[in-house]
This record gives structure tokens, sequence and C-alpha cells, in this order.
């Protein structure tokens, strides 16, 4: 089974950045296709990115499109989320996990497991 740690999140302004990383262990994260989500208050927990085992397919929610960017290392464990032009409405819980059906094209939560304990952003404006 493979564990994973977010770390990253903050409190930052509108129009900044932040970079949040999941790491791995138990497990060589190279095995699996990971995601990110995210939770605000009052909200179900909502795809914003994943990442296919290689790192050579990626895919984004359209309210983050042109703004954040996934990335991985598998020699380091670990599987970035670069976040840029930072919105108020970003704020939120961020979670990782791996996908079960080994796909990046996954969106839903049924489709994840191992989920991290998350790591919060919030964006003032």
């Amino acid at each position: 089974q493979v564990q994973l740690v977010e770390s990253g999140g903050g409190l930052v302004q509108a129009g900044d950045s932040l970079r949040l990383s999941c790491a791995a262990s138990g497990r060589p994260l190279s095995g699996y296709a990971v995601g990110w989500f995210r939770q605000a208050p009052g909200m179900e927990r909502a795809f914003v990115a994943a990442i296919s085992r290689a790192g050579s397919i990626t895919n984004y929610a359209e309210s983050v499109k042109g703004r954040f960017t996934i990335s991985r290392s598998n020699a380091k464990n670990t599987v970035y989320l670069q976040m840029n032009s930072l919105k108020p409405e970003d704020t939120a819980v961020y979670y990782c996990a791996v996908t079960t059906s080994g796909s990046s094209r996954s969106v839903q939560t049924a489709e994840y497991a191992s989920w991290g304990q998350g790591t919060q952003v919030t964006v003032s404006s």
C-alpha cells in the first residue's frame, strides 16, 4: 500500500503562486497515475489535475487550465502541483491520491485511493 503526504500549502494573496508536493512512501509512485483534488468548506471534493505514471499525459479541470501544472519526479517519489495566478476561489484543502483505474483520465473521487491528509491553501483577495 502506498502512503501519501501533501505539503506546501499556505496563506497567499491573489495572483501569487504556490507549489504543492505529494510525497509517497511504502511503494514506488512510478506504478501509479496520481491526481490532485480540492475541497472547499461546505463543498464536495473536486478534481483538479492528474498525471500518468510516466508523466507524459496530464489532465486538468477547466477551472485551473493555464494556471496550474501537475508534474512528477519518480526518482523522488513525488508529484507536484504548481499553482500560479491564484484566486480566492482556489481556497481549499488540497489532497493527492492514486488512481485505482490506472488512468490519468479518472476524475471521480471513487476512482482514487490512498488519500493523503491534505494541505490547506488560502488565497486572500
